[in-house]
């Protein structure tokens, strides 16, 4: 995210957000345990780092934010599409990660030992 459209890319996050919980059963069944993350660095071109984490997500769902708020657009205003369109620094990668460890108990105790 552009490091001067930070303010506008957080602002479309809560936004959604807030659609997310007023929307259908599904919808909010689909986004279930969504969340995101701030880098708290930038990267090499001083852009703002986030990545948004789903825990189980449906084969064949499209989890673009884009997506997602071309779908609510009928609760958020249309300017709210644009800002996120322009906060974008680089098209969004998508990432599939495996883990590494064979239980959560160990990479949660490994990240807090490095980040302490």
């Amino acid at each position: 995210v552009k490091a001067d459209r930070v303010a506008d890319y957080e602002a479309v996050i809560t936004a959604l957000t807030t659609a997310l919980a007023a929307a259908s059963p599904e919808a909010r069944t689909r986004a279930g345990g969504w969340q995101v993350f701030k880098a708290q660095e930038p990267d090499a071109k001083g852009n703002a780092v986030y990545v948004h984490w789903l825990p189980t997500p449906s084969p064949g769902t499209d989890y673009r934010p884009s997506a997602a708020l071309e779908a609510l657009m009928v609760t958020l205003p249309e300017a709210t599409l644009v800002k996120y369109r322009e906060a974008l620094a680089a098209a969004p990668s998508r990432l599939t990660l495996a883990m590494l460890a064979p239980d959560n108990d160990t990479v949660i105790a490994s990240t807090s030992q490095r980040l302490a």
